[in-house]
């Protein structure tokens, strides 16, 4: 990744680049940066036992963040996802109820925790067809039947950016005596001004897992773990912290932890008004170039930080309706600018390698989708030459004899309705069994390798992972319902590259070999 006079970076971490760093003290060359890439000598204090100028800035960092408590991360959101599992699942067989749609990071925790997941369906967005969060009565609902749980762990946002309130599924938490572990990677920012909706903790998560490195402006692997409450050991936490990172954590990235938080403590919401003004005019743009619209919330149900707190303020509630009926989707991360061609023509796939084509480079695309990343670092000329990108795209593919009519955006996400994106994974469970994750190796007497044609209904005993972006198909130990038979056969039509598959070209499947269902095959 990079960016030159040519490019356009619009996604992570390419607006990082300079203007990100623009009022921080120490952008400096690489020369700069080596000068502090220094370990634990006196003076230089010690992450894994902070008592000087590590403690200080995470002090800092938890005022800046709203948390009681912040831990600075050099392995990026991955450490701390691992470290979160393994506070809360102590015994092996501990249960964890787990968002489905989830990093990869949080099964090495199940598996390292030795803990048994119960997967929660997340619910879909009615227009988009994007899989959100789990509703709170779904929550509610495997608490019930799973009372032993030791905790409930959620991803907001997603990719896209799309997130929904996470007040009621923290409620639902706290009265059963649990603790809410909230994956937020791509919401290190969220909280720091008006237009950005609120941050995990604000709602009530007790643990919250921030890839710094992704949307504000520390170095990559730089991310923090921020806590709240009495309901997650600390001491242990912090022993757990120590297991999964570096005994030799770089300097540097910390130290880029230390600006990225100074910026916001010194310029507050002003560090976000160049990029929020680069999205506003594109969105400017946009409104002279009907083709390409955007993906956003009802505006009556947008749930920005003014509204948690004055949630918090009040009492009152951010939606009158019951929780669940409030939609799967509230909240969108401006600085996603999430795009598609309304004229049904185009796939996301397409409008990528098209904006690539001129120079654009986005964060990512599925079937529909475009996502294009803006940041605090983003410049009204990112906005002018993508527009002037969007404008030649749009003028090519009209001129086009080969293209088809126009299409609503219904009749477009329809048309794709059994399509299949590695973005959104889900299943037609809406509760499942608890899968058990071990580091115990499969025995190769006990599996078979069967083709994809003829897996529905068995045991997997390999995961299947489309990558990226590394969000489980399949998990070892799960039964294979028809629905995950027929993805299946489309990623391997589509030749995805998978994680985790013995079988590069996904043409068969590992399952165990005394593990059979009756449910009929496809």
């Amino acid at each position: 990744m990079y960016r030159n006079s040519n490019k356009n970076s619009f996604h992570v971490p390419g607006h990082k680049n300079g203007q990100a760093y623009k009022h921080t003290e120490s952008a400096g060359f690489l020369s700069q940066v080596m000068s502090v890439d220094v370990t634990e000598i006196t003076g230089t204090d010690d992450l894994h036992h902070p008592e000087g100028v590590i403690l200080e800035a995470q002090v800092l960092a938890a005022s800046c963040f709203g948390a009681e408590e912040s831990f600075f991360l050099v392995g990026g959101s991955t450490v701390g996802n691992l470290a979160m599992i393994l506070t809360v699942c102590t015994h092996p067989g501990d249960i964890l109820l787990v968002q489905r749609n989830v990093h990869k990071s949080v099964l090495n925790g199940l598996m390292l925790a030795g803990a048994r997941a119960v997967f929660l369906q997340p619910q879909i967005d009615s227009i988009s067809g994007l899989a959100v969060a789990p509703t709170p009565s779904g929550v509610e609902a495997a608490l019930n039947a799973y009372p032993e749980a030791k905790g409930v762990f959620i991803t907001m946002p997603n990719y896209h950016g799309m997130g929904t309130d996470l007040t009621p599924i923290a409620e639902i938490c706290h009265r059963q005596g649990i603790p809410l572990l909230v994956d937020e990677a791509h919401g290190a920012h969220y909280g720091q001004h008006p237009e950005l909706p609120g941050h995990a903790l604000s709602c009530g998560a007790d643990v919250v897992v921030q890839s710094t490195h992704k949307m504000l402006s520390a170095l990559t692997m730089g991310a923090m773990l921020h806590v709240q409450g009495s309901r997650i050991n600390r001491d242990l936490l912090r022993q757990r912290l120590a297991m999964v990172q570096s005994s030799s954590p770089s300097y540097p990235v910390m130290a880029s932890l230390d600006l990225a938080r100074r910026q916001l403590h010194v310029l507050g919401a002003e560090a976000f008004t160049a990029g929020l003004a680069a999205v506003n005019t594109l969105k400017r743009g946009l409104a002279e170039l009907p083709r390409f619209k955007l993906l956003q919330p009802v505006v009556q149900q947008q749930t920005t930080a003014a509204d948690v707190a004055a949630y918090a303020s009040t009492g009152r509630d951010l939606f009158p309706a019951e929780p669940d009926q409030a939609g799967a989707y509230t909240t969108q991360d401006p600085f996603k600018v999430v795009i598609y061609d309304d004229a049904g023509v185009l796939s996301g796939y397409e409008l990528q390698q098209q904006l690539e084509a001129h120079g654009c480079v986005p964060e990512m695309s599925d079937e529909q989708f475009v996502v294009l990343l803006f940041s605090l670092g983003s410049t009204l000329d990112d906005t002018r030459r993508l527009l002037d990108a969007l404008r030649r795209i749009d003028e090519d593919v009209s001129s086009s004899p080969l293209k088809g009519d126009r299409r609503t955006i219904d009749t477009a996400f329809k048309s794709h309705a059994g399509e299949f994106s590695t973005w959104n994974n889900f299943n037609e469970l809406q509760i499942s069994e608890p899968v058990t994750f071990n580091l115990q190796p499969v025995k190769e007497i006990e599996v078979e390798a069967i083709s994809i044609s003829d897996c529905a209904g068995r045991v997997a005993a390999e995961m299947i992972i489309p990558y990226p972006p590394g969000i489980p198909l399949i998990y070892a130990g799960e039964r294979i319902c028809n629905e995950m038979a027929v993805q299946l056969k489309r990623l391997a039509m589509a030749g995805a590259k998978c994680h985790g598959t013995a079988d590069l070209q996904l043409q068969t499947v590992r399952v165990f070999k005394n593990h059979i269902s009756q449910e009929e095959d496809i």
